[in-house]
């Protein structure tokens, strides 16, 4: 029985899932979680382009908040994360006047009529000097890069925000205009000043566009009214600084965290700028980062691979992880080499096996592989990190360490620092540690 006086409710819309939790902010537990899939993509779109129903978004969000709050006070507060990048377009009574384009989509880097790509086009309208100052931050699936090729195919209109989905889903219940989190507001910001960088937006044709409220603090930024309950709302915040909030990231400390994708970050107490992405964090401090490294993706489409002579492969993907965790323990060591750059991203465009003989194409030669692959590219990455020494343990998190315990091993080993490894909801947790933290008296 949940005790009348818990009313906090945390909401990750991730990508995969829409995730809640009751908070018991007492004892720092998740009372009970819920989740709902987050909704496919819209079928028949041009290929590259991935979009998705808000209706259905905000349909699950709800079912999410009612089953969550049905045993909870009747006033309570709600602390939401979500995806980063992508955008929705949204009027000042938070009505969708657009599909939600996803973090995933990549029109942006084709071209057309002999033209370049909004992608080529905008990383030559931002001088080095400029890019940094936006945290190096630019993806096919980008906010800013799917901004310019709405305005360049002409379905940019006056008078409309451009939102996350999670800022989009505040606004819409809240009937207000959006407001967005510097968390959230990746490769927007010029981060000297943590405000909206006009001038960047102004080189790639965007000068006239109105701009969400920018939001520095935890504050309360909207309330709901579902059913007979009143919500107030805090966020939303990016989650990947909230998963690292709720693993309890360190100065000092390398954070790895491994999920669909993967990243390798460093907390810096102020702007402290390399090749690297910078992203807003919590209080005093920026997050140094290289995201978008292959992780759970690649290995999904290895599994699927593994099961496509299956009647029906969908339901053996669980199984095949499962069985295929256990054959790469079978082995001890492999010679066959694997790239797993499936996907675009900081290491490359595609991937291959090579080394291949009759003696290691196996699925649990082919896994190790992909692991060694993978804990090989954490070291490689982290060296734009500088001088290691300074670095004092590591902090692996995320799911899929705790699938695959030995990926884990290979990332300690290729290290050799002391390491702690964190699992479960930390996305939820960074909302509860956040929520804590603002009940504190000062904050």
């Amino acid at each position: 029985m949940i005790r009348p006086s818990l009313n906090t409710i945390a909401l990750d819309i991730g990508s995969s899932s829409i995730k809640g939790a009751v908070l018991d902010l007492e004892s720092g537990e998740l009372v009970s979680v819920c989740s709902r899939n987050f909704p496919d993509p819209i079928d028949h779109l041009p290929a590259g382009h991935i979009e998705i129903d808000p209706k259905a978004i905000v349909n699950a969000v709800l079912e999410v908040i009612t089953e969550l709050a049905e045993p909870l006070t009747h006033s309570c507060s709600v602390w939401i994360c979500g995806q980063m990048g992508g955008l929705i377009l949204s009027d000042e009574r938070g009505r969708a006047k657009s599909n939600y384009l996803s973090w995933r989509d990549q029109r942006t880097l084709k071209s057309t009529g002999g033209l370049r790509s909004s992608m080529e086009t905008i990383r030559l309208d931002w001088p080095d000097a400029l890019f940094a100052s936006l945290g190096r931050e630019l993806q096919p699936g980008s906010t800013s890069t799917l901004l310019h090729w709405l305005s360049e195919h002409r379905k940019l209109s006056d008078g409309l925000l451009p939102l996350s989905i999670a800022d989009y889903c505040i606004s819409h219940l809240a009937k207000q205009p959006g407001t967005m989190h510097t968390t959230h507001a990746i490769g927007l910001l010029d981060l000297s000043k943590l405000d909206w960088h006009y001038g960047a937006m102004e080189r790639i044709g965007l000068g006239d566009l109105w701009w969400p409220e920018l939001i520095g603090d935890t504050r309360a930024v909207a309330k709901w009214k579902i059913g007979s309950r009143v919500f107030q709302v805090h966020g939303s915040y990016g989650d990947q600084q909230c998963a690292l909030f709720g693993a309890g990231l360190q100065e000092g400390q390398l954070s790895i965290n491994i999920s669909t994708g993967s990243q390798v970050s460093l907390l810096s107490k102020g702007l402290d700028q390399g090749p690297y992405q910078t992203r807003a964090y919590f209080g005093e401090y920026f997050l140094k980062t290289i995201t978008h490294l292959p992780a759970g993706r690649s290995l999904n489409a290895l599994m699927e691979l593994f099961t496509q002579l299956d009647e029906d492969p969908s339901k053996q993907i669980d199984r095949a992880w499962q069985i295929a965790s256990q054959r790469m323990d079978q082995v001890a060591s492999t010679d066959l080499v694997a790239d797993i750059s499936f996907f675009a991203s900081p290491l490359g465009h595609s991937g291959s096996l090579s080394n291949i003989t009759t003696e290691n194409l196996s699925v649990g030669h082919v896994l190790l592989a992909a692991c060694n692959a993978m804990a090989k590219n954490y070291v490689q990455a982290s060296q734009r990190f500088g001088d290691k020494n300074q670095w004092k343990s590591l902090l692996i998190s995320g799911g899929l360490p705790c699938r695959l315990p030995r990926l884990a091993r290979l990332i300690q080993d290729g290290f050799a620092l002391p390491t702690v490894q964190r699992s479960g909801e930390e996305t939820l947790l960074g909302l509860l540690r956040l929520a804590q933290q603002h009940q504190r008296p000062g904050s």
